[in-house]
């Protein structure tokens, strides 16, 4: 590269001083295939295409220059945040540049990518069960409470009470959305989650034109739209829906709300992909079904509706975009052939958990009190120091062999009987490799999902799923 002679304009040079000026200015896109019937508009913003992938890039970085202006950070100091993955990315990214330690406390229920990817920013992760309620303390709200004040030095910017949540969103998307479309918008739909989004940009919309329409996307079983308490659920889609009422949440700025259910929101995120070339979340395909059910009912060609896609596909390829996880879950047509998943749904007991293990550091008496308590004949061993490391294993029949010979073998610890680890299978795989790793004096499989521990299965359990 030479620099120019003369006569040759100079052109000026445009480059960012960090990633983090990269974020915003996402592209207005229009839906032409999939709204190709529709008479009005379809248009989305499409925020996947922020550096950390989804629009939570805007508010991560607006909780923490709130937090540095008000001085609840300090250098060196740490963000412990509650997130379904997309708002700790964010912070991961700032934080390290920035010159902070970051925590994201996650659900269970997120996809094994988002954790993988918040760990390569350098993030630490607490996973925290999904199915309690929020007040329980081992709800990711209550863990991260306790981590941030136990931390010295921490600060939890908490997306769902702090107002520049919606304030990012009113100072960027709500902006962008307005000169993008050239002040056309006529109807604004977005999935709800912690309420900052749809808050904020709404609000600014509807300070220049006061007839915008806002449609709020709600996955079945959110607080939203359930009909009454017994109907706040469990659900599918990630980072969409709350179980309690957010502080950032304006519920004023929402003229119609649409319920979508996990099958519509996961077989819509997969048509984005194939149809319009744009590879998104479960809780970018809430929002899209819904828009298309407001532009199916509306008869006016000057209309435009804006639908926002909060984030990208890529931490989903395991789930969503996987056609065994769809199956196993009920969500695409079963082909006929059974799998390990199949069968170890068809074994699942209420009564019995999932998958009982034993810690390496345990006694032999407490494995065999383990197998007697839970009527199980195998158990997995996994380390002392990480309950997802299967070290070895321990069944009824190799117990008995050594207390033959060894009658004070049950006050022994399990590493010195302890045989080595099940083989392993995936609840995606087809049952026939099941049964051919039960060759031999195999007694059970390990099976696993996302990578991590789900179940064990037998012989005996193989022969009963495909006898029923």
């Amino acid at each position: 590269m030479h620099p120019p002679t003369s006569g040759q304009a100079a052109t000026t040079a445009d480059i960012k001083d960090s990633i983090l000026d990269a974020i915003g200015d996402t592209p207005l896109v229009r839906l032409s295939r999939l709204g190709a019937e529709l008479t009005p508009q379809l248009v989305a913003k499409v925020e996947s295409l922020n550096p950390g992938g989804s629009i939570k890039d805007r508010v991560a970085v607006a909780l923490i220059e709130a937090a540095e202006r008000d001085g609840h950070l300090r250098p060196g100091g740490t963000i412990v945040e509650p997130t379904s993955g997309n708002t700790g990315t964010g912070l991961a990214i700032a934080a390290r540049l920035k010159g902070y330690q970051a925590i994201a406390v996650m659900p269970d229920k997120v996809s094994r990518e988002k954790i993988d990817l918040l760990r390569a920013y350098g993030a630490k992760v607490v996973l925290c069960p999904t199915q309690v309620e929020p007040e329980s303390p081992e709800s990711y709200y209550s863990v991260s409470d306790r981590l941030a004040t136990e931390i010295p030095g921490a600060f939890k910017p908490d997306q769902y009470r702090n107002p520049a949540n919606p304030a990012a969103h009113y100072g960027s998307t709500g902006p962008e959305l307005w000169e993008q479309s050239g002040g056309r918008i006529t109807h604004l739909v977005v999935g709800v989650g912690t309420g900052g989004t749809i808050t904020g940009t709404a609000r600014y919309l509807k300070e220049r034109n006061p007839d915008l329409v806002v449609i709020g996307a709600d996955p079945a079983g959110s607080i939203y739209t359930a009909p009454t308490s017994a109907d706040v659920k469990g659900y599918m889609v990630e980072g969409v829906g709350e179980d309690f009422w957010p502080t950032t949440f304006d519920p004023s700025v929402v003229d119609r709300w649409i319920r979508v259910s996990d099958r519509d929101s996961f077989l819509t995120t997969r048509r984005l992909a194939t149809t319009e070339g744009i590879l998104t979340g479960g809780s970018c395909g809430l929002a899209v079904h819904a828009a298309l059910e407001v532009a199916a009912e509306i008869d006016d060609p000057e209309a435009m509706v804006a639908v926002i896609l909060p984030d990208g596909g890529r931490s989903y390829l395991s789930k969503i975009y996987s056609d065994a996880w769809m199956t196993e879950y009920g969500f695409l047509e079963r082909t006929g052939e059974v799998s390990v998943g199949d069968v170890l749904l068809r074994k699942h007991d209420d009564t019995i958990p999932a998958l009982v293990t034993v810690r390496s550091d345990q006694s032999v008496r407490e494995a065999v009190s383990l197998l007697h308590e839970h009527r199980v004949s195998q158990l997995p061993v996994v380390s002392a120091r990480d309950e997802h490391a299967v070290v070895g294993s321990i069944g009824e029949r190799g117990v008995l062999k050594h207390a033959v010979t060894d009658p004070d073998v049950l006050g022994a610890p399990i590493v010195d009987v302890m045989e080595p680890p099940f083989p392993v299978v995936s609840v995606e795989a087809p049952v026939r490799d099941a049964v051919e790793l039960l060759s031999g004096d195999r007694q059970a499989l390990l099976v696993t999902r996302d990578g991590q521990p789900a179940g064990i299965l037998t012989r005996a359990d193989l022969l009963e799923s495909l006898a029923a």
